[in-house]
Order: C-alpha cells, then sequence, then structure tokens
C-alpha cells in the first residue's frame, strides 16, 4: 500500500547459487506521518519480531559562524572491537543549525555498545553544505553506557582539510553510567463496539516486583484508538522484576470520549516474557461505573501470584473551622504493600453523599477501585491550588475495603492546612496511621533550583520534578510555592527554594525536571538544581546549564539529570513543638518567637518558629516542624521573642516537644497475636494468588497441547520457589527495633513582657515527670573599668556556661539595680533565671555598638549562683570597642580563683595610700592576668569578600557564627577591627 512517500512492503531475497529464498516482511510503516515515523527499519528473516537494541544519539552542531547545513547527515556506529557496525544510518528529520542539539532514536538489531568509534559524515549536495560537528553523544539504554565522541572541526570540502567524513573516538573520561532499559512491546486490544474509540490522550503505568514506571503517554496517531483495532507501540522499560499490574486511564470527559478496552498484553523484546492485562470493560463517565481509570491484573505464564481487585471505601473530612473549605480539584492516592492507587482526582469519582464535596464539615466517602493494595500504610492528599478559596482544612482520611464494618476504618489524621498561605504552605500532604506521626517520620527534600544568567532565560510554565532514590520514588509534582517567596519563580539568576515532604527514598540517584510549556514566555534556561536532604546529611548537586525549550537546543522542555556530587552534611533530626498560648487579654504576640533546645549530646541553633498562618494568638494551640541537631536525651528548652511590633507581650501556657528515638521493640502479646494474625492472613491470600496463576496456566496449556507429567514437575518446582520467596518477603517485615515518639511536656504560665513579671523576654524550662537539673538563678554584676570614656550606652548581652548542662544563651541585660547602666566605674547588678548549669566555665559579653559612646573597658563580671552560694569571677580588663583594643566588641572570659581578685583590690587601696607614684610600681594584678587569658584565648582570622555586582554591598549589620565540634562562637559582629578577628 502506497500512501504519499510512506510504504508497507515484503522483500524477498532469493539466494540463486544455494538455492534458497529469504522472505522479510515489513508489515509496518516506513513514513514520517504515520507510526512513529520512521523510515528506515532492520527486519529480520521471516518477519520475527526484533530483539532491537535502542540507541539515542545526540549531534551538537558547533556555536561559529556557517555552522549549520542542509546537507544529508549520517553516522556509522562501530562495536567495542571495531567488527560489527551499524551500517550508514541517515540522520532522517534534523536541523542542524548553528547551536542547534538534535536528537535521534534508532533501533539495531545488533549490540554494538560500547561503540570503538563512530563515523559521521553528509551526502554535501544541496546549498549550505558544509558543516561544522561540535560533538556527538550516544546513549544506549540497554548497557546504561553513555558516551562522549568529540569533534570540534568542519566537515566542509571548502574548509581545513576538506574531509566530510570523520571518525570520532571516545573521550573515556566523560563516559557515565545512565539507568539501564529495556525494550518491550506493548498491545492495546480496543472493543468494535459502536463509540468504542478513544481520541484523547492515554496513559498507562506498570507496577512490578522492584517498583513501577512513570506514567507513559501512548500514542496511536492523530486518529487515537479506533474500534476493533489492535494497536502496538515500543516501550523502554528499567528492570522492574515480575509485573503484577497496569494502570490505565484518559484525561477527556468530553460526550463521546469513552473507550472500551478488551485487553493489553505486554512482551519483553529480548526474553519473550508475556503479560496479559483483560479489561473488557469502558472508560467512560457515561458507561459502567462512569471511570476513567482502571487497574488490571497481571495474568500468563509468566506471572506466579495473580492479584485480586478490591474496592476501598475512602472517607475524606473537612475541617470545621472558618474557610476550612476547597474549590480546587483535590486528589487522592492510596500506598500499600503492593504499590499504590495513582493519583485519583475526586471530581472524576463519584462521591457517595454529597454533591459539593471538600467543603467545610463535610465527610465526603468515595469508593476507589484497585489491585488489592494488601494493607493500606500510607495516603497522599493535595489539591491543585487554583480557584479563589482553594486553602483547604483537611481533618482526617478514613479507609476501609468495602464490605468490611466501620468499626474497620484505618484513620489517617491531618489536621492542616493545605493552602498557601497557612501553616508552611504545602497544598500536598502524606498521612500515617494514627499513632505514627508522619510529621516526625517523613523526610524533606529541600531543593534550590537557579535560574541561568542569559538573555530570556525565565520562564511562565508551571515546572515539575521528580526524584528517584535507591528505595521508591517521588511523585512528579509542580513546583507551586517557594520557601523564600520570591513571588514570580523561576526569573533570570535566580535561586527558588522548594521543600518536598515524603518517605525516605534512600539516596537520589537521579531526577527529571521539566515544565509544561505554558504561559507567555514558556522558554527556561535552567541553570542547576541543588537538593538538601538533612536526615540524610547529604547534599546532591545537577549541574544543568541547558535550554527547556521547545524553540530552542534539542527542543526538549524535560530532561532527566544524574548528581555530578554528593557533598556529606549535617545530620538533622525532626522536632515537633506544640506551644499553648494562654487565654487572657493581651496574651497574644506579633513578635518572632524563637527556641533553643538542650540535651545531653549538645543544642541546636536558634530556632525561629515560623508560620504563613497567624500563630500565638489567645487561647491557640499552634504546631511547628522544626529541623535540628540530634541532642539526645532533652534537659531543657529556652523559648524566648525579639520583642518587636506592637504588643509583643506574650503569655505563655505550656509547651510540648516530639521527638522520633530508636529503641528495641517491645511486642506486647496482644500486639503479637494481632501480628501473627495479620501474617497468616497475608499468607493466605498470597497462597491464593498463587493458585489462581497456576490454575490459569493449567487451563491455558490443556487448550494448546493438553496436560504432560513434565508440567506439572515444573510447575511443582515454580510452587516451591515461590513460597520460599514469599517466606523471604513475609520475614523481612520482622524489626528489631522500632521508631518510637519521645514526648517532653514543659509548662510555663507566664509572661514574656517588658511590662509584665520580670520583663524578660526568653525563659528557661525543663520537662515535667523527668531527671535533670532544675531552675536556678544567677545574679550578675558587671563591673565598669575606670577608664576615661570607658562607660558605654550600647546594648549589652551576656551568655553564661556550665561545664554540665549547656549555657543560658545570649540574653540583654536589661533590668539593672541602677537608672544608667554601664556607667565608667560602676558595678550593674542584674537577675538571670535559668535552668542549672552546674559549675561555670565561661562567659561570652558583647554589645551592639549602637548609641553615641558606645567603646566600653569592662573591668570583670562576677556571677552568683544562687542555689549553692558560689561566686565566679570572670576578670576582663580590656576594650570591647571598634577604636581601641584589637576593634572586638565581644569578649569570652573563664573564672579565676578569688584570690586574684583579692590581690588586685588591695593593690588598689595602695594605689589610693601611695599616690600616682606608687601605682606605677604595681604591675602583677588582673591586667596581667588579662594579658595571660588572651595569650590562651584561639584567634580565628575571617576574611569575608564580597562579590564584584552592581549592588553587592550593604550597610546593615553583618554577623558571623563559627560551628566546631564541642561550641559555637555565638554571635559576633563584623564591624570589628580591621582584618575581622574573632
Amino acid at each position: 500500500a502506497k500512501v504519499g512517500t510512506g510504504y508497507r512492503m515484503k522483500i524477498i531475497i532469493e539466494d540463486i547459487g544455494n538455492k534458497r529464498k529469504y522472505d522479510f516482511p515489513l508489515d509496518r510503516w516506513l513514513a514520517r506521518n504515520e507510526e512513529d515515523g520512521k523510515v528506515q527499519r532492520e527486519i529480520l528473516v521471516g518477519g520475527a519480531i526484533t530483539s532491537a537494541i535502542t540507541y539515542i544519539v545526540t549531534v551538537v552542531t558547533g556555536d561559529v559562524p556557517g555552522a549549520g547545513t542542509k546537507s544529508k547527515i549520517f553516522l556509522v556506529m562501530y562495536g567495542a572491537r571495531g567488527n560489527k557496525n551499524s551500517g550508514k544510518i541517515f540522520l532522517e528529520g534534523g536541523v542542524f543549525d548553528r547551536n542547534r542539539t538534535d536528537i535521534f532514536n534508532i533501533e539495531l538489531a545488533v549490540l554494538l555498545s560500547p561503540l570503538s568509534r563512530v563515523s559521521i559524515g553528509h551526502g554535501n549536495v544541496g546549498s549550505n553544505r558544509g558543516w561544522y560537528c561540535e560533538k556527538v553523544v550516544i546513549l544506549c539504554p540497554f548497557t546504561g553506557i553513555q558516551q562522549t565522541f568529540p569533534c570540534k572541526n568542519w566537515l566542509d570540502e571548502k574548509q581545513c582539510d576538506g574531509l566530510i567524513e570523520r571518525q570520532l573516538y571516545e573521550v573515556v573520561s566523560l563516559r557515565k553510567k545512565r539507568l539501564k532499559k529495556f525494550a518491550w512491546s506493548l498491545w492495546v486490544w480496543t472493543n468494535d463496539l459502536k463509540n468504542a474509540a478513544c481520541a484523547g490522550p492515554v496513559f498507562v503505568q506498570l507496577y512490578g516486583q522492584k517498583g513501577r514506571t512513570d506514567q507513559i503517554h501512548i500514542n496511536p496517531g492523530p486518529q487515537g484508538f479506533k474500534p476493533g483495532r489492535i494497536d502496538k507501540f515500543r516501550l523502554d522499560l528499567p528492570d522492574l522484576g515480575r509485573f503484577y499490574k497496569i494502570r490505565v486511564w484518559h484525561n477527556n470527559r468530553t460526550p463521546g470520549s469513552g473507550w472500551h478496552l478488551v485487553k493489553m498484553t505486554l512482551m519483553n523484546n529480548l526474553t519473550k516474557a508475556k503479560y496479559n492485562f483483560k479489561c473488557n470493560r469502558w472508560l467512560d463517565t457515561n458507561e459502567d461505573d462512569y471511570e476513567i481509570v482502571r487497574e488490571l491484573t497481571a495474568e500468563g505464564p509468566t506471572v506466579r501470584r495473580i492479584m485480586g481487585m478490591a474496592q476501598y471505601r475512602v472517607t475524606l473530612c473537612t475541617g470545621d473551622i472558618e474557610g476550612a473549605g476547597t474549590n480546587a480539584q483535590a486528589f487522592v492516592c492510596l500506598f500499600g504493600d503492593a504499590g499504590d492507587t495513582g493519583e485519583r482526582m475526586l471530581c472524576h469519582i463519584n462521591c457517595r453523599n454529597n454533591m459539593e464535596i471538600c467543603q467545610k464539615g463535610n465527610a465526603d466517602e468515595y469508593t476507589i477501585e484497585a489491585v488489592t493494595l494488601r494493607k493500606v500504610k500510607r495516603i497522599r492528599v493535595g489539591h491543585d491550588g487554583k480557584g479563589g478559596n482553594s486553602g483547604w482544612f483537611l481533618e482526617r482520611v478514613l479507609v476501609r475495603e468495602e464490605g468490611q464494618p466501620e468499626s474497620d476504618n484505618m484513620e489517617f489524621p491531618c489536621n492542616r492546612w493545605l493552602a498557601r498561605d497557612q501553616d508552611d504552605g504545602q497544598l500536598i500532604r502524606e498521612l500515617l496511621p494514627s499513632g505514627s506521626n508522619a510529621t516526625l517520620k517523613n523526610f524533606r527534600y529541600h531543593i534550590s533550583i537557579k535560574t541561568g544568567d542569559v538573555g530570556a532565560a525565565s520562564t511562565d510554565s508551571k515546572v515539575y520534578i521528580k526524584l528517584y532514590g535507591e528505595k521508591a520514588d517521588t511523585i512528579k509534582q509542580i513546583l507551586q510555592e517557594s520557601d523564600n517567596d520570591l513571588g514570580d519563580h523561576f526569573e533570570r539568576r535566580r535561586v527558588d527554594e522548594f521543600t518536598l515532604e515524603t518517605v525516605d527514598i534512600g539516596e537520589i540517584n537521579r531526577l527529571v525536571i521539566g515544565h509544561d510549556s505554558t504561559g507567555l514566555s514558556p522558554g527556561w534556561y535552567l541553570g542547576s538544581i541543588q537538593i538538601r536532604v538533612p536526615r540524610q546529611g547529604k547534599k546532591y548537586t545537577f549541574p544543568v546549564n541547558r535550554w527547556l525549550d521547545k524553540n530552542a537546543a534539542d527542543g526538549r522542555t524535560e530532561v532527566e539529570l544524574y548528581p555530578s556530587e554528593v557533598e556529606e552534611i549535617e545530620k538533622l533530626i525532626h522536632y515537633e513543638v506544640e506551644i499553648v498560648t494562654g487565654d487572657m487579654g493581651n496574651a497574644s504576640t506579633s513578635a518572632r518567637v524563637y527556641m533553643q533546645i538542650y540535651g545531653e549530646e549538645g543544642k541546636t541553633e536558634v530556632l525561629f518558629l515560623k508560620s504563613r498562618s497567624k500563630v500565638f494568638q489567645r487561647g491557640n494551640t499552634d504546631t511547628f516542624q522544626l529541623e535540628a541537631a540530634d541532642v539526645g536525651e532533652i534537659f531543657k528548652i529556652r523559648l524566648g521573642h525579639t520583642g518587636e511590633g506592637f504588643g509583643a507581650g506574650w503569655f505563655v501556657e505550656t509547651v510540648l516537644l516530639r521527638r522520633l528515638v530508636l529503641q528495641e521493640a517491645e511486642v506486647t502479646p496482644e500486639e503479637e497475636a494481632r501480628k501473627k494474625k495479620e501474617m497468616d492472613k497475608l499468607r493466605q491470600l498470597m497462597r491464593k494468588e498463587r493458585l489462581k496463576a497456576k490454575e490459569e496456566q493449567k487451563r491455558k496449556r490443556k487448550l494448546a497441547k493438553g496436560s504432560d507429567v513434565e508440567d506439572e514437575e515444573e510447575s511443582s518446582s515454580e510452587e516451591s520457589s515461590e513460597e520460599s520467596e514469599e517466606e523471604t518477603e513475609i520475614e523481612e517485615e520482622d524489626e528489631e527495633f522500632q521508631e518510637v515518639v519521645d514526648v517532653y511536656r514543659f509548662h510555663a504560665g507566664r509572661w514574656l513582657a517588658t511590662d509584665e513579671e520580670d520583663k524578660d523576654l526568653d525563659m528557661e524550662l525543663a520537662p515535667s515527670g523527668r531527671s535533670g537539673p532544675q531552675p536556678n538563678t544567677y545574679e550578675v554584676q558587671v563591673i565598669t573599668g575606670k577608664m576615661p570614656k570607658g562607660g558605654t550606652d550600647a546594648n549589652v548581652f551576656l551568655n553564661i556556661y556550665g561545664e554540665e548542662y549547656g549555657d543560658t544563651g545570649e540574653r540583654a541585660l536589661r533590668k539593672s539595680d541602677k537608672s544608667n547602666k554601664f556607667e565608667k566605674g560602676q558595678t550593674d547588678t542584674f537577675i538571670i533565671n535559668a535552668i542549672d548549669l552546674g559549675p561555670l566555665k565561661k562567659i561570652r559579653i558583647r554589645h551592639d555598638n549602637s548609641g553615641n559612646a558606645s567603646g566600653w573597658f569592662l573591668d570583670r563580671v562576677d556571677i552568683t549562683d544562687q542555689n549553692n552560694e558560689t561566686t565566679y569571677y570572670f576578670p576582663c580588663q580590656r576594650w570591647l570597642a571598634v577604636d581601641e583594643d584589637d576593634g572586638q566588641l565581644s569578649r569570652e572570659l573563664i573564672p579565676v580563683d578569688e584570690s586574684y581578685i583579692l590581690k588586685d583590690e588591695g593593690n588598689e587601696e595602695e594605689e589610693e595610700g601611695e599616690g600616682e607614684e606608687g601605682g606605677n610600681e604595681e604591675d602583677t594584678g588582673l591586667a596581667n592576668l588579662a594579658l595571660e587569658l588572651k595569650d590562651k584565648s584561639t584567634m580565628y582570622s575571617v576574611t569575608v569578600k564580597t562579590g564584584d555586582k552592581k549592588r553587592a554591598g550593604t550597610d546593615a549589620n553583618v554577623f558571623l557564627t563559627l560551628f566546631g565540634e564541642d561550641d559555637d562562637t555565638g554571635t559576633n559582629p563584623g564591624c570589628g577591627s580591621e582584618s575581622s578577628l574573632i
């Protein structure tokens, strides 16, 4: 049949000498407007299905004047030893313009990878026949090997050496390993019923023992799936083990868009392993059960267990608070021991009990049909954020199998907003069963995306990302709300930050990022991606520096990336903080609230409690998720606020702090009996699935040739192997250790306000009902020296360190017993309430260099521990001033014996009695001791380089903190000496 220049043909070759005839039936199109658009194919004798090996060939044309060509480009690939080659392959459909990247999918019946060399050239016909080739990159998905063959030369009879064909050799150092993929064939049978056709886009997703594929768009052409037709597709799939189900769906909900699918068949082109997926149902909003999503269980000789179908009753409970309902398009996805249901749009499922869904106070019930998940373990729920009232407060989700009583409902609590302007701004939540605490167990992936610095680099399109790990993968998530709130996302030179919260997917080995190519400026130049996973203690770097644009480079809007570098970073854990604000007048605060956690293994940084919701309001309970260092068993927290804003005073009632700890599994007899019952039920289900597969295989053998002994023996052997595999699968679920939530309760019941109680803005709390340090009071006497202009008008801050229980944190010395603080020769007394620190080991004191006379000469600091009536003496005898001494505004002081202080005071009295002449003889007091202490301290020379960009400098007060294994330097203002000595 001839249509235009496309042909379907049969070739006969007769070997006259050997009197043999060879038939090569093709029965496929050679046409750019039919099937896969190919005009060149390899055919095996007799029409055997070729186990074709795919090669993805990327050809880059150079960025020099006149580099493009209109001539026909060809390529020859040579195997490892050079004995086998692909023959001359013309790269049809390429553009080969200047600075253009062209990509081709080439199928061969022979495995050549890894290649020893390639030959590339052109036919030297037409106008602009000369060509400058930059490089050729070839990826063989079957072997996972990507090779780079640089050229950087002209193929032009009028340039350089006049060659129009060149041999290119690989730069081995640029060779990369990529995910291996294997060739499969998929046949789709559409029923011959009237209106059985489907013209809309159809998608499939396959599930195997080792994971799942991404959604795959199968497109038979512009006419779609026609009644009574069988359509065939080529799929390149990673090794997922034995397949057990397929999901198929379409998104076309217009009248007459329904589709009646008979079945699908999947076959491995190399091993010929075959899977059958029976359907015989409508995917139509007006037929059958009105669903457009179907899950089909795998059958056939390769299948060892035929899994059954299940219907799940899912109830989504919207909260009963103001603005809790949403008009956005919501979805839900169930995850179990055996895969997931995929994201099911609630607007595509008939709600059993409500016309208007996801509204305030609703409990909307849905039925989701899927291949059995066995036990449902988590739920992903979210919405698209569209509409005027898109914010949604989800209270909980209930799940049970249809036919089971309501008492069997599994509850997945949420009690959080899915809204851009509430909580943490996330629109998607992953929920775990009651008692599991999803916020603590889920991992957070912090994604930083840098848009490149080239003209028109920004995009208005919707950008999405999907991460792949060694354990699992994430959803393909649209990046809608950034953590750094920069307004328009993905602008030139900008870094946008996003957080993806999900289960642990293991070490990240690749990602896919792309956009939907919508908006006024859809093209995007992506610079780089960094992903921090604090709970793993790893940072992944993905360099990109390429266009994702239909009209630039290779025309792709999606790219698969592999990490170039994996760095170790500080490992953090998750904490959950719940704070109750008092129910009394003016109890709320608008100031920034912070917390610091202290434990047996150290302390966290100062953590600010941020939310997009209005928090710390009268009578409210607010919950926050924090990532910080694991401090071990917690013995205190420090809670405070910055004091800015109108009505900053705050009354704190109680604080709850939760963290995950790993401990040996302690199973009660009841729990053990429950687990045994679940395991027995699972074994029984798996045996039924295996029996069903065995009976199906027997039935097919009888139909084909009848039953025989050999088949029975083989079946028995397979059954034994399957039982062994089944037991291994079940045994792996037993755990010696388990993660449990450790809860600390802190009672406050006090004000943090400058006009209430002790006028402090921070406090320390010890957990109730636990052993540990008790509250203590420290009397602090700050003695200003008698040097001329030794007093200060600046704000002074003090941090006291103990040998056993951390430090007090930096406290502002606000309330002195003197009306004018820190005057020359004056002693100011302050009271600091804190949890007991044990014996004191050092203090850090500084000021903020504010006021007209900020320079300060500090004589010493005396601190009395009022619990055990012990006084510690911290001599200084130095300036804290930018124009005196070494220019530092901060000092660390260590305690000395009381005898030094008494001796120095005695010398001062002698000086006063002997006059000025006698004073010149004294040189052995605290001044010498201060110099000795200075010699013992460690100096860190810090160089800060400001970038050479327009408006790169700042007039703000810059500060710096160094963190070491034992401690940190605290906040050090950068306005000190010329060399910034700390």
